[in-house]
Formats: structure tokens, sequence, C-alpha cells
């Protein structure tokens, strides 16, 4: 009676109902509380996997991850690219070097103020994202130069060896090459020339993959250094560090080239002998002089017979010179197919700069401006004695019948 007459009272109740309430708050608040501290303890605890594709893995949370990886990764790839400089996730590894590192200038430039990094990250277009946000987290994540190709959460890549060489010819197109194929977002290339097989092999494959850039799960890590065609000990060096590696030589009319590599000389050594001079051992007898190095790289027949003791063919392609100039989409996609690459570099990269004589990008990697290569690309070549040009036509011809049955084509230097 007493009990009841208390709820009679309109105060009384109204404590009553605020003290229900607070106790339901309570109570769902502990129930809460159980439930994050029962995730907590039965979470497994991260285990390191011992196979070789996988890293430190929280097994139970392996979808999520995939669904938040994935997510990151379309977020960023929606972002504009100038947006993604210096932001703390990179798909690529071109930026700019400032310091000198390993002998590469503190301005990132080389002598024809070609950029050996590119500057901008950016993903390539037809990134298989599903298949990116499957890769296990490493322990540690950035800075991993293991090589084994894997990627961290943030998707940073690793440095590899290179897949793929640009093997040669001095002036024969090799800087020309690497500039156009590294459009190609599944191209990572080293804009310096390592020289490892031929100068610095003593220093060791660690020291070579540190040079390298780094690249994703798909992507071909690439360098270039003409000298190793003519150089007697590199293709049993290259094939030890693998015999799957691929070769690209670009070749140009051995004539048009020793006058080409004569007027670099000429460039930086005012004082050189004539171009006539050191063509002749005697010039009475015309007996040429194959110790000169302008000379000798032309013998291409000669050259290819050392690489074809320890690469088959198959793996070697030739890249004329002269067709990079007059119809350089046509041989991007020849480099493309080879590489084993979707054909995206085509006619609509390239404009043809009537002053400099040769094709330049419309947007180069990593910018939205038009590209030619420097200002010692092109230069004007000096007047050679006639006589000199067909004494040399004729010494070169046999050597290159030679090459074109060697290589199954026909590049018309003789013609």
């Amino acid at each position: 009676m007493a009990f009841s007459s208390v709820f009679l009272d309109p105060l009384s109740r109204s404590i009553f109902k605020k003290f229900v309430a607070m106790l339901c708050a309570l109570l769902i608040s502990l129930y809460f509380l159980y439930f994050l501290t029962d995730s907590r303890t039965t979470m497994p605890i991260p285990v390191k996997a011992t196979g070789e594709d996988t890293g430190y893995l929280a097994s139970d949370f392996k979808q999520w991850q995939s669904i938040r990886r994935k997510r990151l990764l379309q977020k960023i790839m929606s972002q504009p690219e100038q947006g993604m400089a210096g932001r703390n996730y990179y798909f690529n590894s071109g930026f700019t070097r400032t310091n000198n590192i390993n002998g590469f200038p503190a301005d990132g430039k080389d002598q024809d103020g070609q950029h050996y990094f590119s500057s901008a990250p950016r993903m390539p277009s037809f990134t298989n994202f599903d298949a990116l946000a499957q890769r296990p987290i490493l322990a540690g994540g950035t800075g991993s130069n293991s090589g084994s190709g894997k990627i961290s959460l943030l998707g940073e890549g690793n440095k590899k060896l290179p897949q793929a060489l640009i093997i040669g010819v001095k002036k024969g197109g090799t800087r020309a090459l690497l500039e156009f194929i590294r459009v190609h977002p599944d191209i990572r290339a080293v804009g310096a020339e390592p020289h490892f097989f031929d100068r610095n092999y003593d220093n060791g494959l660690d020291w070579y993959r540190d040079l390298m850039p780094k690249t994703l799960e798909g992507q071909i890590t690439m360098e270039k250094t003409p000298s190793y065609f003519v150089t007697r000990e590199t293709p049993a060096r290259i094939s030890a560090m693998s015999r799957e590696t691929k070769l690209i030589v670009v070749v140009r009319d051995p004539v048009t080239r020793a006058i080409s590599d004569y007027t670099q000389t000429l460039s930086k050594k005012p004082d050189i002998p004539t171009f006539e001079s050191l063509t002749f051992r005697n010039r009475t007898t015309g007996l040429i002089d194959t110790s000169w190095s302008a000379i000798q790289i032309g013998i291409y027949a000669k050259h290819l017979e050392n690489w074809l003791q320890y690469f088959p063919m198959s793996q070697i392609l030739f890249v004329s010179g002269e067709r990079l100039i007059s119809d350089p989409a046509g041989e991007l996609g020849r480099v493309q197919d080879f590489l084993g690459l979707k054909r995206i570099i085509t006619d609509k990269h390239f404009y043809f700069n009537q002053t400099k004589g040769f094709p330049c990008l419309k947007k180069a990697e990593g910018s939205s401006k038009p590209h030619c290569l420097g200002k010692t690309k092109g230069r004007t070549h000096p007047n050679i004695n006639p006589e000199v040009v067909q004494r040399l036509r004729d010494f070169y011809r046999p050597f290159n019948m030679k090459f074109y049955q060697m290589t199954g084509h026909l590049f018309g230097w003789d013609d």
C-alpha cells in the first residue's frame, strides 16, 4: 500500500523513470564494452608465414584488408598526378635525385639535360586492382630491396635486376629509344648508363640492383648501356645474371654511325685529327684502321657472333635507327611486342621536329609538356671526303650482308 502510494506522487514517478533510463544506458554500455573486449582477446595474433608469397598476416582480417587496400588504390588513382607528388604512397620510384649517389649528378640530369629519373609517381593504366589488393602486408613494409617483387600496404614496389637491356650501339639511337619506351606505364628504366657489365662488374649484383628504380608486379625494369654490345666479356656476364634477359640492339648505317661518333668526339676535343686521317691505317694503300673504335663498332656481325654463344636470336631484338626516326611508332610497336607489353605507345605520342630533324614526344614520362632529346643530339656532321665515304661503304658491305643473313632483316644500308 505504501509502495503504490509512492508511485501516485508525480515527483516520485519522474525520479523512477530517470533511474530506469540510466540503468538501461549502463547495461547497454557494459554490453558493448564486453563485446569489444571479447573481440580483442579472441583476435588471432599475427604469425609470420613461411611461404614465399606471404608476409605478416592478420589471418581473420584478410578479406577486410583486401577491401581496404583496394579502396585506397582506387582513391589514389582518382586523384590528379600533380596532387600525388610528395605523398607517402609511391606507385613508382622515379623521383629526381637531389643528392649525388652512385655517381649520378646532383641535379638528376645527364649531359644532354635528360632526367635520370622521372618526377611524378603514377600507376599503370591497366593495373589489376584485384591482384594488388590480395598482396600480403609485409613486415617493415617500406624500403625492402630484396628484389622479391612483393609490395607493402602502400604499394611502393621493390628494386629488381633488369629483365631487359638496351645493349647498343653507340650513336645508333639508344637514347631516343629509352626516352620513347619509358612513356609506357609498365616500363621502369634508369636514365643514366650504369656500365655495370663492362666497367663496374666487380661492384656486384647488389650494387647493380640498387641503381634500379622500384617496380610493381608486372612492370619491367630496364637500363641501357650502348658499349655492352662491343664488350667481349658482357654476354657471359649478363647470361650469368639471367639467361632469360631480353636484349635490344639499335643499329644504324655503320658509315653514318662512324661519322656521328667522330662528330661527338670532335665536339669535346676540337684538336683531334681529321676523320679521313683516322679512318685509314695507310691512306696510300687504302687499308682501313679497324682498331679505331668508330670503325670497329660498326662491324655488327662480328660482335653478334659473340652474343649468340650465350643467347638465342629469339631473345635479341634489332631496332633500326633509321626507322626510329622515320617511323618511331612502328619501331616502338615492335619493341612493345618483343617485351610482351600492350601496344600503348602509338603515333599519337610523337611529332616531328623540323629543326632537329627527328621525332619528339608530345608528352614525356611524368610530364604534360612536349619533350625533345637534348642539344647534343642531332649535331651537324662535318663534310667528309666522298671518296673516303665510298671506301668505307665498300669495307662494310660484306659485314653488312652477313649481318642481314644472321638477323633475317634487310636494313638497306647498301642500297
